[in-house]
């Protein structure tokens, strides 16, 4: 599965769902457990790298400011979230964060905790449970942290998103 197709694949969930994160997770999990079992998991390595390429410092900084704290755990699913958008959000997010400014806020939809988890379910139900490929997660987030606390960085960096949520 290339990435062009993960995409496509993606976008269909986004667009059938109607906004409805629930929904979606349904679509994506049965989308993906009727893939061949060597396209389920790229599908999975394919949603594993779009985790990893998010795994940013400054787009951490998008969702702290949205939310008002944003831990480990949050991170995760705001990224898992922000690629159940499809690749366009996506990539305009990863290229310029303070585009999210431009979104309908919805923490639910935002901040939702299982689209993540209906990927690996999809997955899973065609490979059979073992362990998938977690290692293309770094480490350490990619460009500079920031201090939470720094008031100007998210007024200079962001300033759309601090005009909404600040």
């Amino acid at each position: 599965m290339d990435k062009d197709t993960f995409w496509a694949l993606i976008q269909a969930a986004h667009d059938q769902s109607g906004g409805d994160m629930d929904r979606k997770d349904e679509l994506i999990r049965a989308t993906v457990a009727a893939l061949p079992k060597d396209d389920a998991i790229a599908f999975y390595r394919q949603f594993r790298l779009a985790m990893a390429e998010a795994y940013a410092w400054p787009l951490w900084a998008a969702a702290y400011l949205v939310n008002g704290g944003c831990s480990d755990d949050c991170f995760t699913d705001f990224r898992s979230s922000l690629i159940s958008r499809g690749r366009a959000v996506f990539e305009s997010a990863l290229a310029d964060p303070d585009s999210l400014a431009d979104l309908p806020y919805d923490e639910e939809a935002w901040f939702h905790e299982g689209f993540e988890y209906a990927i690996l379910e999809g997955t899973e139900a065609v490979a059979g449970e073992r362990t998938l490929d977690d290692a293309l997660h770094p480490d350490n987030p990619s460009g500079g942290p920031w201090d939470e606390d720094d008031l100007d960085y998210y007024k200079t960096n962001l300033p759309r998103l601090w005009a909404r949520h600040g």
